[in-house]
């Protein structure tokens, strides 16, 4: 008996019909024998809505929220009613929803008289959106006679720190606690459906697990039940080796490794949340990607092991919009100790995360990439702290600019990649602002003007002949 845990996004469950379309697929498997555990998301949109809500009820916008409430009931109730097509089980839907909606609206309630919305109270109000739609696909699942129970994440035992809105899983007592809870449901041939995204602190207080914390729910799912595999159901057919918008000869990739599947979607690959392979790299579960519009299709697999054939250097190519090079210079940073660590730990401290970094043997320069939307307060907060001390000259900013990310367990020990990819775009006169490799040698990242990316993408595509695969 496989057991398999599946995970459907926002865009698996937008509507009614697309619920049921999920729910006929997990009966599909169900009948060939599988235990699953399905882990849903939100409705497509919905967390937003929530966010901005929590916003507008701190600023004790009432109106606005009497319009709200009204709008996210009827876009729930209409996805109930063409998901399910037994009347009783519409009611007691319509039930839960109304029931759901009016403890949204005490929160938000609250929030508008205290004026103050803590991360606390916003991991609550988020977690809304998952307690909304998980109902839903559990009575289309019981619509098809299927034994289906929905749960949030902190009723199956997912237990996590109090970091609200970002929060980290207690694994230990979390594998242990999901097991107890799920395993007998198994057992029982029910089909548990679960929040993904929600969790609890040790004393029950809701947390939440950051943006895509539904493919985390699913591989500490998968982890607790030592699963055959956990399966993500998107909106692709998998891991391409590049954006087909893009590069429209880009293919599938059938199988990578878990430190390729993470370099990819560091770097913005339409996948996973970053963290949420970790579960499952740690017990060795298979991971796969699959579209929920083509389930005929087997999807990426991610694995443990890094399998490598001869000539596969580089297995695909991100591009990364959005984003600022900023460079810090001076003849006083060399032979400085502490200098790069003064010039982080500015920026952590003003909550600036930094995706990339250079520094040339010299130290008389440090370039590093952030999002394109904190150039200018990096810039400012760096020349009020550092200028003056005669440590660092200019402070400067190029905002006109974009990440090429190459990726592939075969380009570690192959001489001459990096030449080929440097040729590559050369040859299309693209130039090179900045480059960054580390030494596990799974990824050269480099910068170039925006205008030249897509074309740089293109270059590199054709050079190591990825639409072969």
């Amino acid at each position: 008996m496989k057991k398999i845990v599946m995970k459907f996004g926002g865009t698996s469950v937008a509507s009614g019909e697309n619920i049921r379309h999920v729910a006929n697929l997990i009966a599909n498997y169900v009948s060939q024998g599988y235990r699953v555990v399905a882990v849903v998301s939100a409705l497509e949109g919905v967390t937003d809505k929530l966010i901005e809500a929590a916003e507008q009820a701190k600023k004790g916008n009432r109106d606005y929220f009497r319009e709200f409430k009204q709008k996210l009931l009827e876009e729930h109730l209409t996805a109930a009613r063409k998901a399910i097509e037994n009347k009783r089980i519409q009611e007691e839907m319509e039930q839960i929803l109304k029931t759901t909606i009016d403890e949204l609206e005490k929160v938000l309630t609250g929030i508008i008289y205290v004026g103050e919305l803590t991360p606390k109270s916003k991991d609550y109000v988020l977690s809304f959106g998952e307690r909304l739609s998980t109902p839903i696909v559990g009575g289309s699942l019981r619509d098809l006679e299927l034994n289906a129970q929905f749960y949030t994440g902190g009723e199956i035992g997912i237990v996590t720190d109090s970091n609200f809105g970002e929060a980290s899983p207690l694994m230990n007592v979390t594998k242990h606690q999901v097991k107890e809870k799920i395993e007998p449901l198994l057992e029982k041939k029910f089909v548990p459906v679960v929040t993904g995204y929600i969790a609890a602190t040790q004393d029950d207080v809701t947390t939440t697990l950051g943006r895509g914390g539904s493919d985390y729910t699913a591989t500490i799912i998968g982890a607790a039940l030592a699963a055959d595999e956990v399966w993500i159901w998107t909106d692709v057919d998998g891991l391409m080796t590049s954006d087909p918008k893009i590069v429209p000869s880009a293919k599938m990739l059938p199988e990578l490794s878990f430190q390729e599947a993470t370099e990819m979607t560091i770097f913005g690959a339409k996948a996973m949340h970053p963290r949420a392979l970790e579960p499952a790299m740690e017990e060795n579960i298979p991971v796969r990607i699959r579209n929920v519009f083509n389930p005929e299709n087997p999807g990426t697999l991610i694995v443990k092991e890094q399998k490598i054939k001869l000539g596969d250097a580089v297995k695909a190519i991100t591009l990364v919009k959005d984003v600022a090079l900023v460079n810090v210079s001076g003849a006083g940073m060399v032979g400085t100790p502490g200098t790069a660590a003064k010039i982080f730990d500015i920026l952590g401290r003003d909550n600036i995360n930094i995706l990339m970094i250079s520094q040339s043997v010299s130290e008389a320069n440090i370039s590093f990439v952030i999002q394109r939307s904190l150039s200018e307060r990096a810039v400012s907060t760096l020349e009020i702290a550092l200028l003056g001390r005669g440590l660092i000259r200019e402070v400067t900013a190029e905002d006109d600019v974009c990440v090429v990310a190459v990726v592939g367990a075969g380009m570690k020990g192959t001489p001459g990649v990096a030449s080929r990819i440097f040729t590559a775009i050369a040859r299309k006169g693209i130039n090179v602002r900045m480059i960054a490799q580390g030494s596990s040698e799974l990824n050269i990242s480099f910068v170039v003007k925006e205008i030249d990316g897509e074309e740089a993408v293109r270059a590199i595509h054709e050079e190591f002949k990825l639409n072969k695969i």
